[in-house]
């Protein structure tokens, strides 16, 4: 697949997949994404997105998430912090904290931690729900 740059890339719609960091790839620090943006890569530090976060069965990420939607394939250690929809798939493992108003976990999938359900209005207290994994081996 070819990428294409242009000043039409400014006015994406947020559904449409706005890049991707492969297997391989290490990074450290903030980074900021707009769109759809898929990890499989190595992350430490701040994830910022305004749309969809889709963390594949390669990523090993650690740190914070701030998004709108975020799915887990891969691994993840840290807090999310999600407007939408946060998705553990049933390969992917999360440990730490999660803040969002709807929490999925998918047959398979991991969650040791904390989860923070907040209410659709801000007048309401968000209920927390200890969660932790159990080792059925």
């Amino acid at each position: 697949m070819a990428w294409k740059w242009s000043d039409k890339d400014k006015e994406r719609h947020a559904d449409e997949w706005t890049g991707f960091l492969d297997r391989g790839v290490r990074l450290e620090g903030t980074l900021e994404l707009a769109g759809t943006f898929r990890l499989d890569a190595q992350v430490k530090g701040n994830i910022i997105s305004q749309h969809s976060l889709i963390l594949g069965e390669g990523a090993r990420v650690e740190g914070q998430i701030e998004g709108n939607h975020v799915v887990v394939s891969g691994r993840f250690d840290g807090v999310i912090f999600a407007k939408g929809r946060v998705e553990i798939q049933a390969k992917g493992v999360v440990t730490g904290e999660i803040h969002a108003p709807c929490l999925v976990i998918e047959p398979g999938g991991i969650f040791d931690g904390r989860c923070h359900m907040l209410a659709s209005s801000e007048a309401t207290r968000p209920v927390t729900i200890p969660i932790r994994a159990v080792n059925h081996g």
